[in-house]
């Protein structure tokens, strides 16, 4: 009775580690609460290696050494993969490549409302080259003094922005930043009004009036809590949508990783046509959220996303910064034109 005991919770013990190893081919990553889970790559593999130790010490006992070892073997397998997937994505790069007349640099940060001062959302764009700031839960208020310091720094940028319109919830804003390099652009007014617009929070889409800029989208997705799965599960499909064009770039709080999106891509995309960015340039593991524990011990769940039209050349996720008053850490990338 022992032995088949024994069997039947390694077997299970192989489908649980399987199902966190590969959410998406078990269609659980968007059920909760795996989603909530599999944000945290990092520290489920440290509790699988952990767990593991603990039965290779139980196999000291005779008589559960089998059943200790089986555990021990699924175990540190689930560790070892899920290791292997961080490294694969990238356990941090901190240098951006040079920048030309072919590079845009994107900046995103979800300031959490009024935490963050303004001085420091533009020092850092400006310290960092950002063409494009996407700034969810940040007023156009906000994003005005944001934008007029900027410009006194040399570096000036249009503000725009959409609103749901819920006095007092900073969440309800989403800002968006662009450098009248990229050309003169327009916020499409079925975002602006939610006709047509992620379920909770506002994402904005602007679109090129003049010039040969990407269609620009500064995302924020609800956060996958218990009560909201089904508007979580919608706001991401619609960003994939959003991904639909040949020239896009994408960047926001999606609160979710590319786990999440396993099953929105297209053409060979992250999400929708566009290609995680952080993923392919040494970033993709480095938590952007929360920053009251270590950025690898956190969930990835802030992107800068672009379509083939573009190239991610390079990617940091500023850590320097964890004390200014937001929960979210900026994100940068740099992105090369490309003929696709």
């Amino acid at each position: 009775m022992l032995r088949l005991t024994g069997i039947l919770v390694t077997l299970v013990t192989a489908i649980a580690v399987a199902a966190l190893t590969w959410p998406g081919f078990f269609r659980i990553d968007g059920l909760f609460p795996v989603a909530q889970i599999i944000s945290f790559r990092a520290p489920v593999v440290l509790a699988l290696a952990g767990i593991a130790v603990l039965f290779l010490l139980l196999a000291v006992v005779r008589r559960v050494r089998a059943f200790a070892f089986a555990m021990t073997l699924v175990l540190l397998a689930g560790a070892a993969i899920g290791g292997a997937t961080l490294t694969s994505r990238g356990m941090g790069s901190t240098t951006l490549p040079e920048k030309d007349a072919n590079s845009v640099r994107v900046m995103t940060w979800n300031t959490a409302g009024e935490a963050t001062p303004p001085d420091d959302i533009a020092r850092t764009a400006v310290a960092m080259s950002a063409d494009i700031v996407t700034l969810p839960e940040t007023t156009i208020e906000v994003g005005e003094k944001v934008a007029v310091q900027m410009r006194e720094l040399g570096h000036p940028m249009w503000a725009f922005h959409t609103e749901y319109g819920v006095d007092g919830w900073a969440a309800d804003s989403t800002t968006l930043l662009i450098s009248p390099s990229l050309g003169e652009y327009s916020v499409i007014a079925s975002s602006q009004n939610g006709t047509s617009n992620t379920s909770t929070v506002p994402s904005a889409v602007a679109m090129p009036v003049s010039g040969d800029g990407p269609i620009i989208v500064a995302a924020h997705a609800v956060a996958p809590r218990q009560s909201a799965m089904a508007d979580w599960r919608h706001d991401l499909q619609w960003l994939a949508d959003q991904c639909a064009s040949a020239n896009v770039i994408m960047a926001g709080d999606f609160n979710a990783t590319v786990e999440h999106m396993a099953r929105l891509g297209s053409d060979g995309g992250t999400l929708g046509r566009c290609h995680d960015a952080a993923s392919v340039t040494g970033n993709g593991a480095v938590g952007t959220w929360p920053t009251s524990v270590p950025a690898l011990l956190g969930a990835p769940i802030d992107h800068v996303m672009a379509t083939s039209a573009w190239r991610a050349t390079g990617s940091v996720v500023l850590t320097a910064l964890d004390g200014s008053g937001s929960d979210h850490r900026p994100l940068i990338v740099q992105l090369e034109r490309t003929s696709g």
